[in-house]
């Protein structure tokens, strides 16, 4: 556990490496969650790729245990980006691996397409390029001043999860983390997505990149992950039958286990 300051505050990250000593220097995956949870949502990720990979978890500006600005603070996907350039140098690693859900999956498409000699590979899910194609989030705003942030969250779970696609304790842990969060970062970084349109910049993007997508995301239609994939040379896309925007969450394991396999074919790891 550890902190990196940043420009208006620090960033919380974790570093976990289980790997053994005779694998020599292993590679770094770096983690970007998206709004409205902190770096938790990794959970069932970490122990399919812990036993090849160095594996760093941050909780993104706004959220959890890092800096959470207040009203009228400057977001930028300029900021974002360098706040994972930022973390990644402070765990130690100029080049990376990069995983980036939702918000953070924009992030990660950004991060190539503008340091493109940085990440070693791109995995991004349940990710839009496209903030102004994002449904329901224009809702945001008049609902949570309205009815508050824990009611807000309690919409969300049924657009994040189809009913029973996670345990019990699992939701619970995931409304009361989305319960918990700043209205202000999940307000305003949702007017910054829908004003976000990277499609010229995906082109730009040279590094093994596999898309992982729901079928049924209230958010995201998969429209968005098919142009993505079209747009990126030689991008691979995954699709899970079913399964809504709490892709990362509620199918952690199955998408670790398609990153995993990816790497070995296109990374070379």
């Amino acid at each position: 556990m550890a902190t990196v300051e940043r420009e208006g505050g620090s960033l919380y990250y974790e570093v976990h490496d289980l790997t053994p000593p005779w694998l020599g220097a292993p590679e770094t995956i770096v983690f970007h969650h998206g709004v409205g949870t902190d770096a938790g949502i990794w959970s069932a990720w970490l122990p399919v790729l812990a036993p090849r990979y160095r594996l760093v978890c941050f909780d993104m500006r706004g959220f959890g245990r890092s800096h959470v600005p207040g009203p009228g603070f400057a977001w930028s996907f300029e900021l974002l980006v360098g706040d994972v350039l930022a973390v990644a140098k402070a765990a130690g690693a100029e080049r990376f691996h990069l995983v980036g859900e939702s918000l953070g999956g924009t992030v990660a498409l950004a991060l190539a397409a503008r340091h493109p000699g940085v990440p070693r590979s791109l995995a991004a899910c349940s990710a839009s390029h496209r903030g102004g194609s994002i449904q329901r989030v224009r809702q945001w705003r008049a609902f949570i001043a309205q009815n508050g942030v824990e009611a807000w969250s309690r919409e969300m779970m049924a657009l994040r999860f189809a009913k029973g696609a996670v345990a019990a304790d699992v939701a619970e842990w995931f409304h009361r983390t989305q319960s918990a969060c700043s209205a202000d970062s999940v307000l305003d970084l949702a007017d910054l997505l829908i004003g976000t349109d990277l499609s010229p910049e995906l082109p730009a993007i040279s590094c093994p990149t596999l898309l992982l997508a729901p079928d049924a995301s209230p958010f995201v239609p998969l429209a968005l992950p098919v142009e993505i994939r079209e747009r990126i040379p030689g991008a691979e896309l995954m699709v899970f039958p079913g399964a809504r925007h709490g892709l990362a969450c509620s199918h952690g394991r199955a998408c670790a286990e398609a990153l995993r396999d990816f790497l070995a074919r296109r990374a070379g790891a």
